[in-house]
């Protein structure tokens, strides 16, 4: 069995980091991270096994091209769960600076759609 998960092209992945947390903003970052996994602009990846320290993962994110978190609170344990494995370069998303405010989101297509808008802007090279 390969180890390898890339496109034919062999171009390293981007991967997506949602905080997929309990309340309203994390179920939207989750969201989001699938819509934009199912549209082909990154592959949403494995938070837990960030935490756990999982070699293949972190081998993956080692050579991701780019790294998107989403953080659905001010909290951003996604985004800390990151940087405490070890990894800085990354693009970070929080949800609140979108305007979705913990308990006060609806879980939405609109809402959805405006995290996948702002990931796919930050996904790209420009």
């Amino acid at each position: 069995m390969s180890d390898q998960k890339n496109c034919a092209c062999s171009a390293a992945p981007k991967l997506i980091f949602p905080c997929s947390g309990a309340a309203d903003v994390g179920a939207i970052a989750d969201q989001a991270a699938r819509k934009l996994t199912s549209e082909g602009i990154g592959k949403m990846f494995c938070l837990a096994g960030i935490g756990g320290r999982v070699s293949g993962i972190m081998k993956t994110v080692e050579s991701a091209e780019k790294i998107l978190v989403i953080d659905g609170c001010p909290l951003n344990c996604a985004k800390n769960c990151l940087e405490q494995a070890g990894f800085t370069k990354f693009e970070h998303m929080n949800l609140t600076g979108l305007g979705l405010v913990k308990g006060q989101a609806a879980v939405s297509e609109e809402n959805i759609q405006k995290v996948v808008d702002s990931g796919k802007a930050k996904l790209s090279y420009n």
